[in-house]
């Protein structure tokens, strides 16, 4: 079950909301450590620290433009293994790892920059931002389509999934569960599917567009598929082609 608080207040409807803060070109600031051990108790609590402060100020650098959005940012950090010895640093430099970013489960990397013994590590961390979803209220069996009594809006942590949460009530209700989901999870992008409009096997349109001209025909539908969903059609004379179906029904091939 996911984290969650029902006691958030009403949110402003708004779109399919995905959120990623850009900090990746945030300035990495120097601490100095005054050449003390950091493998020492006070040593490790100064590196924390250091982890604490960049994560913090990064996030309110990288969130500060974010207008309405209802997040509320948490660091929560992890522990650097307890075998480290690292050398006395006189300047301690934290960065973001290549590939890596502050949301859900990452890690920030601390270098000495100025010491006897070049020595760098990894801090994991986890970075939770808070803010509206809709959070089911009981189970929901795959395939079965979603009405508006079947969830609730709360406050979840939106980075412990890497799919984004919805936002509308309309973007869900109506659309069919894609998988078994159970009572408290807060509702995502990788949940749900639209509702077929056609069946394997089922006749449809097949319209292929090309440049300044649009051709009609029909073939065999090789799933199911709703709007938006790309499917393989069987064509008459044999040939498999892809194609979008669109609000109608019908497969779009560019």
């Amino acid at each position: 079950m996911s984290n969650l608080r029902t006691d958030s207040p009403p949110f402003p409807a708004r779109a399919l909301v995905r959120v990623r803060p850009a900090l990746a070109a945030l300035a990495v600031f120097g601490v100095a450590l005054q050449a003390l051990p950091a493998a020492a108790q006070d040593g490790t609590a100064q590196l924390m620290q250091i982890g604490q402060r960049f994560a913090d100020e990064a996030l309110q650098q990288g969130t500060s433009g974010a207008g309405t959005l209802p997040l509320r940012m948490e660091v929560q950090l992890g522990q650097l293994d307890s075998r480290l010895r690292l050398a006395a640093c006189a300047r301690v430099e934290p960065y973001l790892p290549a590939g890596s970013r502050l949301w859900g489960r990452t890690r920030l990397g601390l270098r000495c920059v100025q010491g006897p013994v070049a020595w760098n590590v990894f801090l994991p961390m986890t970075v939770k931002a808070w803010g509206p979803a809709w959070v089911l209220q009981n189970g929901v069996a795959s395939g079965r389509p979603l009405a508006a009594e079947d969830a609730i809006q709360a406050e979840v942590d939106w980075a412990e999934d890497a799919a984004a949460v919805y936002a509308n009530p309309e973007d869900w209700v109506g659309q069919v569960a894609a998988r078994p989901l159970a009572a408290g999870q807060a509702l995502r992008q990788n949940m749900l599917r639209p509702p077929a409009l056609f069946a394997v096997g089922a006749q449809v349109r097949v319209m292929v567009n090309g440049g300044g001209f649009a051709v009609t025909s029909s073939g065999k539908a090789m799933a199911a598929a709703g709007e938006g969903q790309t499917v393989r059609v069987r064509m008459d004379n044999g040939r498999q082609i892809s194609g979008v179906v669109n609000s109608e029904g019908v497969v779009l091939v560019q």
